[in-house]
């Protein structure tokens, strides 16, 4: 479990006349365990946000640390790393290599670590089947269901087991039933001590979440 401190983070694009604040002293603390939503109108700054989160995005100002580390101050293989340690990703477009197995697609962050290729597949089996995907791991992404490809992307970031699993809009594509089963399986990992930080517009999802950072033009509400 890891906890996340963000201390007066801002990013900003462009210079002089054209700058634009995509976010501004932006501050909060994620306890070990939370499940926290990121809510907000389009182009408030809430993927700008979790690209920073993820140690995508360098920060113009402020600092992260996860754990006491201090993402920003490590070099790029070290921050790699970082993130191939500490964190999974779920995009709503999925990201899904789409000649490759579903099994194959969880197999892919396995591919740095010292492992047989019958353990990898073994682990990536599990995976599978923890998202309910046990009995398709043959299948294509072509040949999945919109929901089926979420589940497997979901494996694909849970397979590494990361303390802190990040989302950007997970069902944004998907119907009601096949959110609230993806919103479940959420649920469940958090149960389980994962930390998870999704970014979402449906008050659907935000309903599952422990607490709500709403992001306004650049800023959380409520702060100074």
């Amino acid at each position: 479990m890891s906890t996340i401190h963000a201390r007066q983070l801002g990013k900003s694009y462009g210079q002089g006349t054209g700058t634009v604040h995509a976010l501004s002293e932006v501050s909060f603390t994620i306890g070990s365990g939370e499940f926290i939503g990121i809510m907000g109108e389009s182009g408030a700054g809430k993927s700008t946000l979790l690209s920073i989160l993820g140690a995508m995005n360098t920060p113009t100002r402020g600092t992260l640390t996860v754990d006491e580390i201090d993402v920003y101050k490590l070099k790029s293989e070290r921050r790699a790393d970082f993130r191939r340690e500490f964190l999974g990703f779920v995009f709503q477009s999925f990201h899904l290599i789409p000649y490759l197995t579903l099994q194959e697609n969880v197999m892919l962050p396995l591919t740095t670590i010292r492992l047989t290729k019958a353990e990898k597949r073994s682990i990536a089996l599990a995976a599978l089947e923890r998202v309910g995907l046990g009995s398709k791991v043959e299948r294509l992404p072509g040949e999945a269901s919109g929901g089926e490809k979420e589940r497997c992307a979901i494996a694909r970031a849970i397979v590494n087991a990361p303390p802190v699993l990040l989302a950007d809009e997970p069902t944004g594509n998907l119907d009601t039933r096949t959110t609230d089963a993806v919103m479940n399986l959420f649920t469940g990992l958090n149960a389980e001590g994962m930390t998870i930080v999704m970014v979402t517009h449906s008050p659907r999802c935000a309903a599952h979440v422990n607490r709500i950072l709403t992001v306004a033009d650049g800023r959380l509400e409520g702060s100074p």
